[in-house]
């Protein structure tokens, strides 16, 4: 199988599960962290839905400047929802479109011009799906800590079990 195809698939199933638990997230309650030192849950949100575009991004581009980016916002979860679906849409788009020697492209994250870091493709694309899934189980609690039902993600939870 080749890369992109693995990529693709895994892709589409933790896209599914992604949205499972957006699609919890209570409007409202923006301003609610846990702790002072953690996201908001509308920023941890905004991030889960927009993460998924940075993988197609990282296909199209060699680069991305972070003081380009346009910041947080309060959001409803119908707009975070609708974001994360053309992100999803967007990036699946770019992997089906790439070529076996793409992969080994360097890219870079910078700040102006300053460069953050700097790697091959596979390697960055490895790290958003990773840092996606971090960012998705922290709003898993956030959901646990607000009394919201959290969905399976890998497995059962309190509030979905598995049935058999």
């Amino acid at each position: 199988m080749a890369r992109k195809d693995e990529l693709l698939e895994e892709f589409q199933e933790e896209m599914a599960t992604t949205r499972r638990v957006l699609e919890r997230v209570p409007d409202g309650r923006g301003d609610w962290k846990p702790h002072a030192k953690s996201f908001s849950l509308e920023h941890l949100a905004q991030l889960v839905s927009r993460m998924p575009g940075w993988i197609g991004q990282t296909l199209r581009e060699t680069s991305l400047d972070l003081g380009a980016g346009a910041g947080y916002s309060s959001e409803t979860t119908t707009t975070l929802l609708k974001g994360f679906d053309a992100n999803v849409a967007d990036t699946r788009s770019a992997i089906q479109a790439v070529e076996d020697g793409d992969w080994g492209v360097m890219w870079a994250l910078r700040h102006g011009d300053l460069e953050l870091m700097s790697a091959p493709r596979w390697k960055v694309v490895r790290m958003h799906m990773s840092h996606l899934v971090h960012h998705r189980a922290q709003l898993g609690v956030y959901l646990r800590l607000l009394d919201v039902p959290v969905p399976s993600m890998y497995g059962p939870t309190a509030d979905e079990p598995w049935s058999g």
